[in-house]
């Protein structure tokens, strides 16, 4: 009996899933350090990242090793969030943004195995796509507060599942449909190390981020209230708290008690990479 591939994901990521947790980038944001002009940039490198993405998953929707995992109407973001950056940038928000190099380099890597060895989307799709469902409409919310958002929903699409009633339900669904793929020990174990390969392509959008910020003369739109003062300390009370232990579990318990306690609003841009990155360890434990 072979390992469930989940599992062997799981396990394979634990070790570069922690160091993405403490990446500079994840670590100011965590601190409620939050700017608009960054957000908008890392809506962007998604973008670019998904349509790569779905462009590879639409010529092998067929393919025997993906077709089972081909769910267009309910995971591809692409068109989401390119109605986020015409709300961002504007009716011509196409002529103002451009692919960052790092974001470059993750897409070609995807263009690549799409072309070359499309049995390694999995690892790519599950990445995302499970970490995108794992961040919730909690997240949205947060979003919409902390950056002075329409409640209506604009610039925030990219979270916003319409197809999707149930996640928690979509990701059983999605993790049962890849543990069925037929593929012998050696191909899981190339995916193990695909998955870690895109855990690495973020980190590098982190990393040219954090570059770009320091030389961004913006506002900084600290969160920085103390809301929860009057709970004594028992964060339970608190209902971030509680949805994010639900949606979110793989943050550091510490960090995330920390976050909530000191800036319940800074955690907008490292949840708009990170929650997909990550999502891959809240996925396996719920």
């Amino acid at each position: 009996q072979l390992a469930d591939l989940s599992e062997m994901l799981a396990a394979g990521t634990k070790e570069i899933h922690e160091k993405a947790e403490n990446t500079q980038f994840v670590k100011d944001f965590l601190r409620g350090r939050i700017r608009k002009e960054l957000f908008k940039r890392g809506a962007v490198a998604l973008y670019y990242t998904y349509s790569a993405m779905e462009e590879e998953i639409e010529r092998n929707k067929d393919h025997p090793h993906f077709a089972p995992l081909y769910f267009p109407v309910e995971l591809h973001r692409h068109e989401a969030l390119a109605r986020d950056l015409q709300y961002f940038y504007g009716p011509d928000w196409q002529s103002q943004v451009s692919c960052s190099q790092a974001t470059q380099r993750y897409v070609d890597r995807i263009h690549q195995v799409g072309q070359e060895d499309p049995v390694l989307l999995v690892a790519h799709a599950y990445t995302r796509y499970m970490g995108d469902l794992s961040g919730g409409q909690v997240l949205k919310k947060v979003a919409q507060r902390a950056l002075k958002l329409p409640p209506t929903g604009e610039g925030l699409e990219f979270y916003q599942f319409d197809a999707i009633h149930s996640a928690k339900a979509f990701k059983q669904l999605y993790r049962s449909r890849m543990n069925e793929l037929d593929l012998d020990l050696d191909t899981k174990k190339r995916l193990v190390d695909e998955a870690v390969k895109a855990f690495l392509f973020n980190m590098e959008v982190f990393d040219e981020l954090e570059e770009i910020g320091k030389s961004i003369q913006e506002e900084v739109l600290d969160a920085g209230m103390e809301v929860h003062g009057g709970m004594g300390g028992d964060i339970s009370k608190c209902p971030y708290y509680a949805a994010k232990m639900g949606e979110i579990s793989f943050i550091d318990p510490r960090s995330l008690a920390m976050a909530v306690l000191r800036h319940p609003t800074g955690q907008v841009l490292f949840a708009t990479w990170f929650a997909a990155l990550a999502g891959l360890a809240a996925w396996y434990l719920m």
